[in-house]
């Protein structure tokens, strides 16, 4: 009898967390869709488990409250993941450390930039505009623009030490300029703006990067 209870606690763990995963990705889903097209608040929790099909005390179980719910979104728009991924452990980012040569880095970068873009500069922008009005959203939205420059610096010094970079330029500089033209509203700008394609949105950080910052290239 012991053996049987035991049996049934192994296999039924993981068929729940299989589906307290996919509860959270439902979740996460439908909070992007519904965050970036009726925006922070026009969007209700209610709204958001409706579109999930699940209770709302399910998903403040899964998730937790509205600004939970949005930083939720954030972190995973940016990670491709349903969980929060630290940059480090990115793997875009371990491909850029990895690679020798500063023209590989800005590649590997502004491909990562061109893929993440579609879903992190929707809930960007929702972001920005909650900020306006909400504390805990503009909390957010601090924090994460400081988040970004910070890892700026980290990418210009890793360009830096290929020897490459342009001596003139301090790593502020090249990360500053990288933090503008890789962020959300330029992204808006040229690609719902100007209708260009991530991919072409992709080519000319590449190209405007390695024609900016890198030796040989002016």
């Amino acid at each position: 009898m012991a053996n049987s209870v035991n049996s049934r606690r192994t296999y039924s763990s993981p068929l729940r967390v299989g589906q307290a995963v996919a509860t959270r990705h439902r979740v996460l889903a439908a909070a992007w869709e519904l965050f970036t097209t009726r925006g922070f608040a026009a969007t209700t929790v209610g709204r958001v488990a409706a579109l999930a099909e699940v209770s709302v005390d399910t998903l403040y179980t899964t998730v937790g409250r509205k600004p939970d719910l949005l930083r939720a979104v954030v972190e995973s728009a940016i990670s491709g993941t349903d969980d929060t991924v630290p940059a480090e452990q990115r793997d875009y980012v371990n491909h850029v450390r990895a690679a020798s040569g500063a023209t590989e880095k800005i590649t590997i970068y502004a491909d990562a930039v061109a893929a993440m873009s579609p879903r992190t500069a929707p809930i960007f922008v929702a972001l920005r505009d909650a900020a306006q009005t909400d504390p805990d959203c503009a909390a957010l939205f601090t924090e994460i623009t400081n988040r970004r420059a910070a890892n700026m610096l980290r990418l210009a010094a890793d360009l830096r030490s290929t020897g490459e970079l342009r001596p003139e330029l301090s790593d502020r500089y090249v990360a500053d300029v990288v933090w503008a033209t890789a962020g959300f509203e330029h992204y808006v700008q040229l690609v719902a703006g100007r209708e260009w394609t991530p991919e072409e949105f992709g080519e000319y950080l590449r190209k405007l990067w390695g024609r900016l910052f890198l030796t040989g290239n002016g």
